[in-house]
Parts: C-alpha cells; sequence; structure tokens
C-alpha cells in the first residue's frame, strides 16, 4: 500500500526532482508527522468507537471497501495520467518544505481513509489491548511508509525519468495497483464479523 502513488509521494518526488534529496527528505519529516497525527486521531477514534457500538466495525469495514474499491477503479480505469510526472516547482526554505509536507498529507483523505478503513481490519479485541494493537499497527504502517518514502524521495530523479519513458511499466503499476486494492476490498467484504 506504501507504493500506491498519492498526493504525498508526488509531492516528495517533486520536490526532490525539482529542489534536491534534501528537500524531499525535509518533506518527508512534515509527511511523517503527518502521519502520527492521523495514527493517534484514528486509533483514539476507533478504540473508542469499537468499543462503544459493536457494529460499527462493520460500518468501518464495509465503508473501507467502499473506499478502496473507488481507488482501485481509479488506478484501473482508461485514460489514467501517471502520478509521476512532475512539474517544476520553485525553490522552498527549509519550514516551508516541512509544513508543506504536513499540510500535504493533512489534506489527504487517503490517509485518514486507509488508517481508519485498513487498521480496524488487523486488530482482535481478543488479543489484548485495543489502543495498544491501534497504536502498535500504526507506528509499523508509519515506519515502513517513512522508511519506503525516504528511499523514493532518494532516488526520485532516476525513477521519474525511468517511469516517464515506459508507458508499459505505467500500465503495469497502475494495473497492479488497482488490482490489489480491489483484492484488499473484497477480502473486506467477505470477513466475517470479528
Amino acid at each position: 500500500m506504501v507504493l500506491t502513488p498519492g498526493p504525498n509521494m508526488i509531492y516528495l518526488i517533486s520536490r526532490s526532482i525539482s529542489q534536491g534529496r534534501a528537500a524531499g527528505l525535509i518533506s518527508l519529516i512534515g509527511v511523517g508527522l503527518g502521519f502520527v497525527i492521523y495514527m493517534l486521531m484514528a486509533v483514539f477514534g476507533i478504540t473508542a468507537l469499537l468499543l462503544a457500538v459493536p457494529f460499527a466495525y462493520d460500518a468501518l469495514r464495509l465503508a473501507g471497501a467502499a473506499y478502496l474499491l473507488w481507488l482501485a477503479w481509479g488506478a484501473l480505469k482508461p485514460g489514467g495520467r501517471s502520478p509521476f510526472q512532475v512539474r517544476d516547482l520553485p525553490k522552498d526554505s527549509p519550514r516551508k518544505l516541512f509544513l508543506m509536507g504536513l499540510l500535504t498529507n493533512l489534506l489527504n483523505p487517503k490517509v485518514a481513509l486507509l488508517y481508519l478503513a485498513l487498521l480496524p481490519q488487523f486488530i482482535d479485541p481478543a488479543q489484548g489491548s485495543v489502543l495498544v494493537q491501534s497504536v502498535l499497527l500504526g507506528s509499523m504502517q508509519i515506519a515502513i511508509s517513512l522508511s519506503v518514502n525516504a528511499l523514493i524521495a532518494l532516488a526520485a530523479g532516476t525513477l521519474a525519468g525511468f517511469l516517464g519513458t515506459r508507458p508499459t511499466w505505467l500500465r503495469l503499476q497502475r494495473w497492479l495497483m488497482g488490482t490489489v486494492l480491489a483484492g484488499l476490498a473484497v477480502r473486506m467484504v467477505s470477513e466475517a464479523h470479528r
């Protein structure tokens, strides 16, 4: 899921290409803080909701499946534009890079919905504290996301050049992403209530 292109990845790639690797990494710190904020909001919200309203789990699961299907359609529909097509951007200060990374993440509904849609799928109330499980899973997702996005920011110029000149690879990436998202949605719908 981390490799699914979205506003954060596009922002990091565009900053790395137009202003250098350091700019991409500074932007990533802002994105990371946004992940932590979303994770904490989702963790406390999910915990309270699942404990207070038993059928909320099913509502979250079905809403998450619908969102993943919508993302899958966006990846698979004809005429989709590659997220790796970046444009020239003006140079920004480290402070602005950090704040733009944070705002890009906080204004990205995909991040909030993914935490709310996917995190509950891996929480088992029978295995202990829902809060602790949520924080651990959210922290693992953040660590993986930051690691992968750091590598992408560092390799952005090479990656964008490679993908931009290979339409077959772009189509393959879109189909792979769409198939994974649709598969996750089907799994979420078919999963029995915990």
